[in-house]
């Protein structure tokens, strides 16, 4: 990642974080994720070679950029997908350079729709109580090598609670939280 855009990833973040300090709805929130977090996740999508990444969570794009850069170095694809299109994130991510397929839909009904195996990274950052619900579609699109990553694991464990149960209980999955940012919890899709 060049110095460039190293300083507007760490503005984003400052500004998020002002901004979040400040608006009282949740929902309203940017909630993004925490820059060691950020550089494991990238790291990760660079050892597994991931060339199809979906991260379900827009925000402001904050973490798109993160991925999209990392993408580059394996000649991949973002899609970013969001119940909603926040006019900054589409702003951020032309400010970064980078390009980050923008899709506006329920994160469930959007993982139903693709096929089996096609996505090499999966990172879910959305409204976590939803996880499970949209179960068995996070494993299912995984490839075998593919990696499914779950932000905030430590910070609200209760609302991940159940998806973490399901990703246990799969055996085709081996699974580890890292205790880095507010929590990342990986799990890679062994091989059929």
């Amino acid at each position: 990642m060049d110095a460039d855009l190293r300083a507007l990833l760490s503005d984003l973040f400052d500004r998020g974080a002002v901004h979040d300090a400040a608006e009282p709805d949740r929902l309203r929130r940017l909630r993004n994720l925490e820059p060691a977090t950020a550089e494991l996740l990238t790291l990760v999508l660079r050892v597994a070679g991931a060339r199809e990444i979906v991260e379900i969570g827009t925000s402001n794009g904050y973490s798109a950029i993160w991925l999209a850069d990392a993408a580059r170095d394996t000649g991949g694809r973002v899609t970013s997908v969001d119940v909603e299109r926040r006019p900054e994130a589409s702003e951020n991510l032309d400010r970064a350079g980078v390009r980050v397929h923008l899709e506006i839909a329920d994160g469930g009904d959007y993982l139903a729709g693709l096929p089996d195996g096609g996505v090499d990274l999966l990172f879910l950052d959305a409204e976590r109580v939803e996880y499970a619900g949209w179960w068995p579609h996070p494993a299912r699109v995984l490839r075998p090598g593919g990696v499914l990553a779950v932000d905030n694991v430590l910070s609200h464990p209760a609302e991940v609670a159940d998806l973490l149960s399901l990703v246990a209980a799969d055996p085709d999955l081996v699974a580890e939280t890292v205790a880095v940012g507010k929590g990342l919890h990986l799990a890679w899709r062994r091989a059929a």
